[in-house]
């Protein structure tokens, strides 16, 4: 298995590996904010967040759909604090019409994962729903070893070398 293979036999199962995603949005007056959130994602990659609507993330969807997303190794399991293994993607954020079937389904694939908390959840008016569709990305395994993602192609890794 050549470098690409790995890097991509990796890059399939790094999201699985994670319960929560770290995201960065942005408000009206351009004032980043990093937080995070338990997430689901579907086969197409697009990235299902459950958020209140009072947090400072959920507003700033609202005023500003681009958001960025990164899975990242915890640092207790890198051997290297420079080179940890991490994948991000440029999103824009869509609000699911709460009630909607599709609603109803990204609720049962948050039940299934988190269990009965999402019961609770589900019956607070201010919780909402976004799908993060990815645009773009970037997988970093360690040092020389970084790829692109294309939004048209979500599965396929390209190797990012200097003259790129």
């Amino acid at each position: 298995m050549n470098q690409l293979e790995k890097a991509q036999a990796e890059y399939k199962n790094f999201p699985q590996e994670f319960q929560s995603v770290i995201i960065s949005t942005v408000n009206e007056q351009g004032i980043p904010n990093a937080s995070y959130t338990p997430f689901v994602m579907d086969a197409a990659k697009n990235i299902y967040i459950y958020v209140s609507g009072l947090a400072t993330h959920t507003q700033n969807l609202h005023a500003n759909p681009h958001v960025s997303v990164l899975f990242i190794d915890d640092e207790s399991k890198t051997e290297q604090i420079f080179a940890r293994r991490r994948l991000s993607f440029d999103c824009t954020a869509t609000l699911i019409e709460r009630d909607t079937e599709a609603w109803n389904h990204i609720v049962e694939q948050f039940q299934g994962r988190f269990g009965e908390l999402i019961e609770v959840l589900r019956g607070l008016p201010d919780f909402r729903i976004f799908q993060l569709t990815p645009s773009a990305g970037r997988f970093v395994v360690g040092f020389g070893t970084a790829y692109h993602i294309r939004g048209d192609q979500l599965d396929q890794l390209v190797h990012i070398t200097r003259d790129k």
